[in-house]
């Protein structure tokens, strides 16, 4: 009789236990899309294929391509911010397939790329042949840096918008070419942390501050917790980082 009543406490702490973690865990599922930014309807149309750009969903993200032509080297792969939707980051990925590039949005595992650090490795086995460069957002570019840090030979560069390589992703080096680009009304950035981490770069970096231009407008999901009120309009901030891009990639 003690041996049933044993077992029968032990099913009902097992059945509470799992009671409780499918709870928490639903908890912060609700929490976490709470908290997550949505793309504009300006990026909802700019994820629809047209005339001129092909938007395919594929494994791990999004790509555009020019729809009239080869695509011109290099592809171009890239992490969304945290808690920031990968379509919120079609505007840019558009502007940049009409300029001829293959451009890949991943999607990040709940939003986030540090579950996602080598959502790369699938954009890039599309066509292993071809130049790559790879870049982020925000918590986005430094999990970019990690990837690059750890497979510096499949790529020819990476770009950081609001962002910085950290000790995990030092890239100093890697002999990489390297874009960073800042928004002189960011306030989510955290610039000391930028400052410090200026050491973890390659010697070719080039550096870009946008005046006027904020964290958020480096996508298309309105304004950011935190966030200062920019100087520039969102299309602003996105042809300075498109021209930027445009004179990185060439040089």
């Amino acid at each position: 009789m003690k041996t049933v009543k044993r077992k029968s406490r032990w099913k009902k702490i097992l059945i509470w236990t799992s009671v409780i973690a499918v709870a928490l865990v639903a908890g912060v599922l609700i929490y976490l899309s709470s908290v997550t930014y949505s793309p504009s309807k300006l990026a909802e149309a700019a994820m629809q294929s047209d005339s001129q750009v092909r938007v395919t969903k594929v494994k791990e993200g999004y790509r555009f391509e020019p729809q009239a032509a080869e695509a011109v080297e290099p592809n171009i792969i890239f992490y969304p911010g945290g808690l920031v939707e990968p379509a919120s980051y079609s505007p840019l990925a558009r502007a940049m397939a009409e300029r001829g590039h293959r451009v890949y949005i991943a999607r990040m595992p709940l939003n986030l790329a540090i579950f996602g650090q080598n959502r790369a490795d699938a954009f890039i086995a599309e066509h292993p042949d071809e130049a790559y460069v790879i870049g982020g957002h925000s918590l986005g570019g430094a999990f970019a840096s990690r990837y690059a840090s750890e497979h510096a030979g499949k790529l020819e560069g990476i770009f950081y918008l609001a962002s910085y390589a950290d000790d995990g992703g030092s890239l100093n080096a890697a002999g990489l070419s390297a874009l960073q680009i800042t928004g002189t009304d960011d306030g989510v950035l955290n610039w000391e942390e930028w400052e410090k981490t200026k050491a973890n770069l390659p010697g070719d970096t080039t550096f870009v501050s946008i005046e006027g231009g904020n964290h958020g407008q480096f996508g298309s999901y309105g304004m950011q917790k935190g966030d200062h009120t920019p100087g520039i309009t969102e299309d602003e901030q996105l042809q300075s980082v498109v021209k930027a891009l445009d004179g990185w990639l060439m040089k």
